[in-house]
C-alpha cells in the first residue's frame, strides 16, 4: 500500500529523472487509494453480498408480502417500500459499512502506520468517498433494475425529477458517510463494532420510513425520524419516483423537497464537525 500511495521515491529532494520528487495532491492520492479501496471490496464476497444482497432481499421480502393498493395515493405498499428502500440501500454502503470498516482499520493499526506515511491524510477519507460513491450507485441501480421489473415501480421521465434524484443521492451519500467516520470512533474493537454499528441503524430504519409508512406510525415517532437523515433520503426518492398524489402520505402532506435539501445539507456540515473533533488514528489500547 505504501508503495502505491507514495511511489517508491522520496517525499522531497529531487526526482532521478529530473522532477521535483513531490507526492501527488490529497485528491490524486484519494483517487488512487479510492481504487485500492474497490479493488479490495470486490475482492472479498462476503462483503459483495451482505452489501448488495442484503438491501434487495428485505425490499423484496416486504414489496412481496405487502402488494395492496393504497387508499388515494395511486401506488401499492410495494412501489412505497422500494422507493423507501433505495434510501435504507444507500445508508447501508455509507454508514454501515464505512463505520464497521474503519473500526475495524483502525484496530488492525492501518491507520496509524497511515498516519505516519508522508502524504495528507484527507486522501484517506477521499478513497472512502469513492468506495462508498461507487458501491452506493451500484446499489442503487440494482435496486431499481429490480423495483422497475417485479414491482410496478415507474421511472421517471421529468428531467426535473432525475434532477431531483442526483442531488439527493449525493447529499445523502456525503451526510451518511461522514456519520459513519465519526461512528467509527464509537466501538471499542472491532468485534464490538458490528452490533454497536448495527443495531442504530436498524432503529432509524423502522422510524425512518423504510418499512412502516410514515402515515402508519405514531406521533413521537415521526418526530424522532425527522432528526435524522435517512427519514429525509427516503421522502426525496419518494418524490421522485412515486406520483404527486402520494404526497399525502408524508408527515407533512407534501414532499417537501426544500427541507429535504436543507436537513441533509445541514447533516453534511454536522458530519464534517464530528468528523474532525471526534475521529481517532489510533485505536484506545494504543494509548
Amino acid at each position: 500500500m505504501t508503495q502505491t500511495l507514495a511511489g517508491n521515491r522520496p517525499a522531497t529532494g529531487p526526482h532521478p529523472a529530473g522532477g521535483s520528487g513531490k507526492l501527488p495532491g490529497a485528491f490524486r492520492l484519494g483517487l488512487l487509494r479510492g481504487g485500492l479501496e474497490i479493488k479490495g471490496f470486490f475482492r472479498n464476497p462476503g462483503a459483495v453480498v451482505f452489501t448488495f444482497a442484503l438491501p434487495i432481499m428485505m425490499m423484496t421480502m416486504f414489496a412481496s408480502i405487502f402488494r395492496d393498493k393504497v387508499e388515494g395515493a395511486g401506488i401499492t405498499v410495494s412501489q412505497l417500500y422500494v422507493a423507501a428502500m433505495l434510501g435504507a440501500g444507500l445508508m447501508s454502503t455509507s454508514f454501515q459499512a464505512i463505520a464497521i470498516g474503519i473500526a475495524t482499520e483502525r484496530e488492525e493499526g492501518n491507520l496509524r502506520r497511515l498516519a505516519a506515511m508522508p502524504i495528507p491524510r484527507s486522501s484517506f477519507f477521499f478513497g472512502k468517498l469513492w468506495l462508498v460513491l461507487t458501491t452506493g450507485v451500484a446499489e442503487t441501480v440494482l435496486l431499481l433494475i429490480f423495483g422497475v421489473s417485479f414491482f410496478g415501480l415507474e421511472l421517471p421521465s421529468d428531467p426535473a425529477k432525475w434532477f431531483t434524484f442526483a442531488w439527493v443521492l449525493i447529499l445523502g451519500l456525503i451526510a451518511c458517510s461522514l456519520l459513519g467516520i465519526a461512528m467509527s470512533s464509537v466501538p471499542r474493537d472491532a468485534k464490538s463494532a458490528t452490533p454497536i454499528i448495527t443495531l442504530p441503524f436498524l432503529v432509524i430504519q423502522f422510524i425512518s420510513g423504510v418499512y412502516i409508512p410514515i402515515n402508519s406510525m405514531s406521533g413521537w415517532m415521526q418526530n424522532v425520524g425527522a432528526f435524522f437523515p435517512l427519514k429525509w433520503m427516503c421522502q426525496g426518492f419518494r418524490a421522485v419516483f412515486l406520483p404527486d398524489q402520494a404526497k399525502v402520505l408524508e408527515q407533512a402532506g407534501d414532499w417537501e423537497l426544500g427541507r429535504v435539501a436543507l436537513v441533509l445539507g445541514a447533516w453534511c456540515i454536522g458530519g464534517l464537525v464530528l468528523c474532525l473533533t471526534t475521529f481517532r488514528w489510533k485505536g484506545r489500547r494504543d494509548g
